[in-house]
């Protein structure tokens, strides 16, 4: 084959293992070669050519996994998007993108949104009218398979490009610490338009010829459920979602027995939840990455999950991080460092954003996380805090400048700052501090119903606190750490 992308996988998974289950959704089975035939049929008809950028808005269904796949038959990029997002915000993505078609998902109508729009009824055409026959488009492992959007830390998203080979050499420092069987069934409840869930569950799962039984969103009976019809072996989930099972009534008598691995990402695991999934006889397989490294950097084994409970663990196989001080010298063991990656998993760049590449990128290719280490005399990895001030919010990332942004188009707020406050549920939750402007007497529904609708739902923070003045430096900057004693708690 000609295609050494993702979008071949189909077929070379096919022609070793026709018959095998590929997908399970909504109680139907496609087989791999129902999968590679239906990925030749969409491609043929889409209607979009090389290096040109489908977009699919939606959540898990099989016709986002079959555009997805079809896109790099085709040589195109594909272009997730968060379900979640609120119509201005995907408005800004498909035209940075610019996108030739965006495909809808079940129940989405794609009202106020540009461009070409193929809704989910019409892709059922498409894929049933198209031809069968093979499509072989050169695709290399440098050529882009994704543009996976990511909060800005200035109030717009940046499109991070992932190539074909960042995709297959993550899927490679998985399977050297997952041992991701033949035979595995993978749920897919996290929602694919988020890199761990691609890459780290479907992606390997069809490179190994396993089965994934997709769901379109999370919901605790129903995981139950089907952990015991199904018989799942792997899952992955952030520590919230994992945090739902365990605190289920159905959690002391459910059939758990079937379960392998369990990968678990977004934060660290809390130690306590370690030790409750432990007597039930699973271990979490932790790690920490991002987007733009596709996403894994570090891991920690299954062995080490309470020894060094609170760890990210170590490089993976087939990348490397370092620890830099501030002074640019590598960090000691016990001295904070900013997290650095480098690897053949680490993005070229963010979409026609040369600049804001150059910021992270440096010409040997160390990616710059800002994201705050310490590594112990082992060199196990703590994710110790984040310069960015990202909060993150039931695996969720919330940004708060762009929380800050839409607060200030409210014409009573003179100054605003969001931070991140502790939630036993969530994790961590957003909390907006608000200086009004003199003769203003705005409420905190009026404020958070002008969120509503102009950012997704999980942005919106759950707490907004009047405050009198804002603390800030010398300069006239803005200081979050006195903020985050004064009204963290």
């Amino acid at each position: 084959m000609r295609n050494q992308g993702i979008g071949s996988w189909p077929a070379r998974r096919a022609r070793m293992t026709p018959d095998r289950v590929a997908l399970t959704y909504r109680g139907r089975d496609r087989t791999y070669r129902d999968l590679r035939e239906r990925t030749y049929r969409l491609a043929s008809a889409l209607g979009v050519g090389r290096g040109e950028r489908v977009a699919y808005l939606g959540v898990n269904q099989p016709g986002l996994v079959e555009t997805f796949f079809a896109a790099g038959l085709l040589g195109a990029v594909f272009v997730p998007l968060n379900a979640r997002l609120a119509t201005p915000e995907l408005r800004y993505i498909l035209d940075d993108a610019r996108v030739s078609a965006l495909v809808l998902g079940e129940e989405r109508d794609g009202d106020g949104l540009p461009g070409r729009l193929i809704t989910a009824a019409r892709l059922a055409e498409l894929t049933e009218s198209g031809s069968p026959e093979p499509i072989d488009e050169p695709v290399g492992q440098d050529d882009p398979c994704l543009i996976m959007y990511t909060s800005g830390t200035t109030g717009h998203p940046k499109g991070a490009v992932l190539t074909h080979g960042n995709l297959t050499w993550n899927t490679f420092n998985l399977l050297v610490d997952v041992p991701l069987a033949h035979d595995e069934v993978t749920l897919v409840s996290a929602p694919l338009f988020h890199i761990a869930a691609l890459a780290q569950t479907l992606v390997p799962t069809v490179l190994k010829g396993g089965r994934v039984v997709l769901e379109p969103s999370f919901d605790v009976d129903r995981t139950f459920e089907l952990i015991e019809s199904e018989r799942v072996t792997v899952m992955f989930g952030v520590p919230s979602m994992f945090g739902f099972l365990a605190r289920s009534p159905r959690w002391a008598r459910a059939d758990l027995s079937s379960l392998r691995h369990l990968l678990c990402g977004g934060a660290p695991v809390p130690e306590p939840l370690i030790r409750i999934y432990q007597d039930r006889g699973l271990t979490f397989l932790q790690g920490y990455g991002m987007t733009e490294t596709a996403p894994g950097a570090l891991f920690l084994g299954a062995e080490h999950s309470i020894a060094k409970a609170g760890s990210a663990g170590v490089p993976c196989f087939f990348s490397d991080v370092r620890l830099v001080a501030p002074g640019g010298a590598p960090a000691l063991p016990g001295e904070p460092g900013e997290v650095y990656v480098q690897g053949p998993n680490v993005m070229p760049g963010y979409w026609q954003r040369p600049e804001e590449s150059a910021k992270v990128l440096s010409p040997d290719g160390w990616f710059r996380s800002g994201d705050v280490g310490v590594a112990d005399e082992d060199g196990y990895v703590r994710i110790s805090d984040r310069l960015k001030d990202v909060i993150i919010s039931g695996g969720e990332n919330v940004y708060p400048a762009e929380v800050e942004s839409v607060l200030y188009e409210h014409p009573a707020v003179a100054e605003c700052a969001v931070i991140g406050v502790p939630d036993d549920r969530w994790g961590e939750v957003g909390k907006a501090l608000v200086v009004l402007r003199p003769e203003s007497s705005a409420g905190t529904d009026e404020l958070l119903k002008h969120l509503d609708g102009r950012l997704a739902r999980f942005k919106i923070p759950k707490y907004l606190q009047f405050v009198p003045e804002l603390p800030k430096n010398a300069a006239g900057k803005l200081l979050k750490a006195p903020l985050r004693t004064l009204y963290g708690g």
